[in-house]
């Protein structure tokens, strides 16, 4: 747990999900220096957005003006609530937003912890000049040694201003001003892809979803080393980004059932837009522990091993016992990984069986069974 002091009152926060890693905080230096910032402006807007609040740091000391809290990911949902709850502040679950819906009233201040992603970044400017007043004020954060000059070019599409401050404790902030008139569009990838023999499609998908320009080569691997069997009726896209996989798979069976989870909502979303919707099921989870155990013939995953800025196995070793539990006794699992992940050493503790498919200097994919 890690605490927090402002304006004599002690504020606690837990990371969610939990990690091993005790010098990790809930927050950053670059979440301090948007307080203080804040506390120059906040008589301009009583209501402010906020957005990659990723553990509810902001939200949490911010909660006198019940801000609206834009949430793109279930964990952090999970998280904010739990910090809400530690720190027992009342929390209005309207407060939430999804990235896709309109903000509910014009606002004057605007919040954004600047993601590592930048087509998510635009998204987000998108997203709020929409809602944001003709003088309102938009203040993004960033750690000194994430700075892409990407950052400024994409602020000033929306801003006419763009300040860029001093660096506090590593920390900087951009301060966006004077909005410029840009169309109200949906920010939209489309990327082409051949499905062997299958014939090629244009798949579509939100900014700051995975893999923005193309399918990434590892996908592309599991897609190719990917065997269905008529005993695959079943079967799961873990972590579906866009739905690429569970599409192939629904090509090569279109009586499969098929179910999509991933823990980002325009993620959800965007593979609404690339698959038929009979026989699918779209789940904006982070956890496995609503299925039924022994369902799954099949559950196959490119797992993320990022958190923001952080390289992270965690969550995808944790869902290696979640899979296990909901898998059928004659059921497999299938997922790619980096070659120096060593995902072979923590499947084995889940799965009786694991053996490598396909290898490469980079990738690796493996079959798991119980």
């Amino acid at each position: 747990m890690n605490l927090f002091t402002q304006k004599d009152i002690e504020y606690k926060f837990i990371r969610y999900p939990e990690t091993s890693n005790k010098s990790l905080r809930a927050w950053s230096a670059a979440d301090e220096y948007v307080l203080l910032k804040f506390q120059e402006l906040e008589q301009a807007s009583k209501k402010i957005p906020i957005y990659n609040d990723r553990f509810g740091f902001l939200s949490c000391t911010l909660n006198g003006y019940k801000p609206m809290v834009v949430v793109d990911r279930k964990s952090q949902q999970r998280s904010i609530e739990q910090n809400m709850k530690i720190n027992e502040l009342q929390w209005d679950k309207e407060q939430l937003q999804g990235p896709l819906t309109e903000l509910p009233e014009k606002v004057g201040i605007g919040i954004i912890n600047i993601p590592k992603t930048m087509d998510l970044f635009e998204l987000y400017l998108n997203h709020l000049s929409r809602s944001l007043s003709e003088d309102g004020i938009v203040i993004c954060s960033f750690m000194t040694k994430y700075f892409s000059p990407q950052m400024l070019s994409i602020a000033e599409k929306y801003f006419e201003e763009v300040e860029q401050s001093r660096a506090r404790k590593k920390a900087r902030l951009l301060i966006l001003k004077k909005k410029t008139k840009r169309p109200k569009k949906e920010l939209i990838h489309t990327i082409p892809f051949a499905f062997e023999e299958e014939g090629r499609e244009e798949l579509r998908q939100y900014f700051g979803v995975f893999s923005s320009g193309n399918i990434d080569y590892a996908t592309q691997l599991l897609i190719e080393k990917l065997k269905l069997g008529s005993e695959d009726k079943k079967i799961m896209d873990l972590a579906s980004g866009n739905g690429v996989i569970a599409r192939a798979i629904q090509l090569k069976n279109a009586e499969a059932e098929i179910h999509l989870m991933d823990d980002s909502l325009l993620a959800i979303e965007s593979s609404k837009l690339n698959l038929d919707p009979i026989n699918t099921h779209f789940h904006w989870n982070d956890t496995l522990k609503d299925f039924e155990a022994n369902y799954f013939d099949l559950i196959i995953s490119n797992p993320p091993f990022h958190l923001g800025h952080e390289t992270n196995i965690e969550v995808s070793i944790g869902l290696f016992k979640e899979i296990a539990d909901i898998l059928k006794p004659t059921g497999r699992f299938m997922c790619v990984a980096n070659r120096h992940l060593n995902y072979k050493s923590h499947l084995t503790k889940n799965f009786s069986r694991v053996d490598i498919v396909e290898q490469n200097k980079k990738y690796v994919v493996y079959k798991a069974e119980l």
